[in-house]
């Protein structure tokens, strides 16, 4: 005799009111959406395909969304502006603007903010990263800690290879090592030439990287690189390897620049979303979430590079301490003199780069590009067709706003540093 058992089974409150608001989920019962989060912060456009989970209270989803159309997606504590696909992964703590798009099996960390039609292929990783507009990443890329920028559109932006990656931990143990690739005065106004990192290759942070720079396939990069540069393989040396000292540091000097400049860069990206990109997203259903979003990603980024040359900081003591004979032995005296120089200086710099110096920096030339903007917002542009509509010498004035207050943090932070690797010289 078989016995039939029957089984109602009846949806979470939550995913049944998600599919009263217009939510359009392809399997119901394969969606997860935690108590925290809030329904009327996910627009009734959303599409769901297969399993999905959404968590956090700080969730938004704008119109047109769709999530998990290749693989389970996983979304946590994010805001996502309209028409973002996230076509499966785990994401968290993170900001997707319009038309961002990563594709299967992402992993997308804290701290990362992804501007309008940026994104990747397949098996991303990212953490604290940053990409202007345009950007786009290959599949089975690891780009963690930089910042990206470059390009004019879809058609033209800057690129990562496939097989990328980006250095980010160093034998010493430190994590000092954020990449700036453009850079913010320049790269928000979306006219410089693109970068390129070829595929099967990687860039060893700390790194400058300017635009127009072609990297090409199977580089490893372990240098700043100019305007249009395309460096060139390294040749195999035939010398004996050389001795690792663990804990002890040499030249720290290009180390630190581009670390403080790179804190000087969001510094600016920081004063441009905070005068410039508010008006745009106002004028949004999720604007404020996505402005808040953005800002909170910022002000996070600036802290965990603050952390992370801290970190640096102490380990550069500590190398001082044990390695002074291997220092003395292995290196120049001005080696030597310029980690005790910056060791001195570091709380000074950190003042200065905590002390919203950059909220001082060249107010008049601010006002006056901010009432620019604020004209083209107005007349109901979307922040890339206002950026488009800039004159030459409009996008100058900006660029020339941003770059007085990089400027002034590098020279704030560092001229002493500087001063004594010239008397050397």
């Amino acid at each position: 005799m078989t016995r039939t058992i029957k089984k109602t089974a009846t949806l979470p409150p939550k995913v049944n009111g998600l599919l009263k608001k217009g939510v359009r989920m392809t399997a119901p019962f394969s969606v997860e959406i935690g108590d925290e989060v809030n329904p009327e912060r996910i627009s009734g456009s959303l599409i769901i395909y297969g399993a999905v989970r959404i968590g956090g209270k700080d969730t938004s989803i704008g119109r047109n969304v769709k999530l998990g159309y290749e693989a389970p997606v996983t979304l946590m504590d994010c805001q996502l502006g309209p028409d973002v696909e996230l076509r499966g992964g785990y994401f968290a703590n993170s900001v997707f603007l319009n038309k961002a798009a990563m594709g299967s099996n992402a992993q997308v960390r804290s701290g990362c903010l992804l501007e309008e039609e940026s994104g990747g292929n397949h098996t991303i990783g990212l953490k604290q990263t940053i990409l202007f507009p345009f950007v786009q990443l290959g599949s089975l890329v690891n780009f963690c800690d930089c910042l990206m920028a470059g390009g004019t559109s879809r058609k033209n932006h800057s690129e990562v290879g496939s097989s990328y990656i980006h250095f980010n931990y160093t034998p010493q143990q430190d994590k000092a090592t954020s990449s700036l690739i453009g850079d913010v005065p320049r790269g928000v106004m979306l006219r410089e030439p693109p970068v390129f990192l070829g595929g099967q290759g990687g860039l060893v942070g700390p790194a400058k990287i300017d635009y127009g720079t072609v990297i090409p396939a199977g580089i490893i990069c372990r240098q700043d690189c100019t305007a249009g540069e395309m460096p060139a393989p390294s040749p195999v040396s035939s010398s004996r390897s050389k001795i690792f000292f663990p804990g002890v540091y040499g030249d720290v000097n290009r180390k630190v620049r581009n670390n403080i400049e790179y804190v000087a860069n969001l510094l600016a990206l920081k004063q441009w979303y905070r005068h410039v990109r508010r008006n745009f997203f106002t004028g949004e259903k999720d604007g404020e979430a996505l402005y808040t979003g953005a800002c909170d990603i910022l002000d996070g980024a600036i802290a965990e590079r603050l952390k992370q040359l801290r970190l640096f900081v102490q380990n550069l003591d500590n190398s001082m301490m044990a390695g002074t004979k291997i220092l003395k032995k292995r290196y120049p005296d001005k080696v030597w003199r310029t980690q005790k120089q910056f060791l001195h200086d570091w709380p000074k710099m950190e003042a200065y780069l905590s002390g919203n110096n950059e909220e001082k920096t060249e107010l008049k030339k601010r006002d006056s590009f901010v009432n620019i903007m604020e004209s083209l917002s107005g007349k109901g542009n979307s922040y890339l067709e206002a950026i488009k509509l800039l004159t030459p010498a409009q996008a100058q004035k900006g660029t020339g706003w941003l770059k007085d207050i990089v400027d002034n943090i590098m020279t704030g932070c560092i001229p002493n540093f500087h001063a004594s690797r010239q008397k050397e010289k």
